[in-house]
């Protein structure tokens, strides 16, 4: 919903599942007797804090929500400590599906891939002190909605989480949402890092978040994203990859909606988190074991989606200067979360990643 029809009144009702209501049923809120507030409100008992948070354990999956549809999920909020952002995979299915639809790491999911908080203020992302993750990625369904959260660490994890959502029909040209995770670690030589491939059906790209670690001294947001969609990259006979983007961007900062390295004179790299695209993590080496920099940035494409028909394939070049006024292909650790809707609530998409794939190093 947006702010021009916010007004509207609207045939569906809203509901929120949280670990004080794990259903989301009317009047079910508040009543735990058990739960990890359990002991805070002993002198209080029923209906005071008993039971805000889950506590995960290592190696195991908890439903985060299980919603009966048709509807949308409006809101999720959810926070862990930092040593768990990397280590929780968050996943959501949709309509009954085997396969998720949403497969990211925790922190990646809500722009915070190098497990160090940041800042940012998005209209679709929130990330607030100290760690309050937000998102307003609207996700509707038309059967059935499952979140679920996998801790892939060594340790339990204590989650707290709120997912607000809506019951009623949704429009019938909605589509699901997918969101999916890559990391190239390092890039090898001469490649682009790979953002998303092969997705297959009809819909539109709506999101990207960038956790770049640099290796290299110099300037290293030289390359260009490209989008090649409907036919654009089709597998030639030898089996190679050939054929030309449609969309091609002109630089890293610049498809970030910066220029000129993010380099205000006199001040450096410089942060920025606006509704729609920002660089809003900057981590500097610290002269001891943080000895490389790394950023984190987004660009969500909410008021300039980019529509397909039949496919789409992202990818990003890693460019930066050598002697002779040459480029240099780069050799650092990406990762990156592609976001799109899609006409079906299954996709092609990598390999689920295990913990040493997601560790930060």
């Amino acid at each position: 919903m947006t702010p021009s029809d916010i007004a509207a009144l609207r045939p569906v009702t809203t509901r929120s599942i949280s670990p004080e209501n794990f259903t989301g049923e009317k009047g079910a809120g508040g009543r735990a007797t058990e739960g990890t507030g359990a002991g805070p409100a002993r002198d209080l008992g029923q209906g005071w804090k008993v039971s805000p948070s889950v506590e995960i354990a290592a190696g195991e999956t908890f439903d985060v929500a299980r919603i009966a549809g048709p509807g949308r999920i409006t809101h999720i909020w959810l926070t862990t400590h930092t040593d768990h952002w990397r280590s929780l995979l968050l996943r959501a299915y949709w309509d009954g599906a085997d396969e998720p639809a949403v497969e990211v790491p925790v922190g990646d999911f809500f722009g915070q891939g190098w497990g160090s908080f940041a800042q940012l203020s998005s209209a679709m992302v929130a990330v607030n002190p100290h760690g309050g993750f937000n998102s307003y990625w609207p996700m509707p369904f038309r059967q059935d909605a499952r979140i679920t959260v996998e801790n892939l660490g060594q340790e339990p994890a204590v989650v707290y989480y709120q997912v607000t959502y809506e019951l009623g029909e949704q429009s019938p040209e909605a589509g699901y949402l997918h969101a999916q995770w890559r990391r190239s670690n390092p890039l090898p030589d001469r490649t682009t890092h790979p953002i998303l491939e092969g997705v297959r059906g009809s819909g539109q790209y709506v999101g990207t978040y960038l956790a770049w670690g640099v290796n290299s001294s110099g300037w290293w947001g030289e390359g260009e994203i490209k989008f090649y969609m409907d036919g654009d990259r089709g597998d030639s006979a030898d089996g190679s990859r050939g054929g030309f983007p449609t969309i091609c961007g002109t630089g890293t900062e610049d498809y970030i909606g910066g220029a000129w390295n993010f380099d205000v004179p006199g001040q450096g790299y410089t942060a920025f988190s606006t509704p729609y695209l920002g660089l809003h993590q900057i981590l500097r080496p610290d002269g001891l074991y943080r000895s490389q920099q790394r950023f984190g940035m987004y660009r969500w494409h909410v008021p300039d989606p980019i529509r397909f028909e039949e496919d789409l394939t992202v990818d990003i070049q890693a460019l930066g200067w050598r002697s002779g006024h040459r480029y240099l292909p780069l050799h650092d650790d990406i990762a990156s979360t592609a976001l799109f809707y899609l006409d079906r609530p299954t996709a092609q998409r990598p390999e689920t990643p295990d913990a040493d794939a997601l560790e930060v190093l």
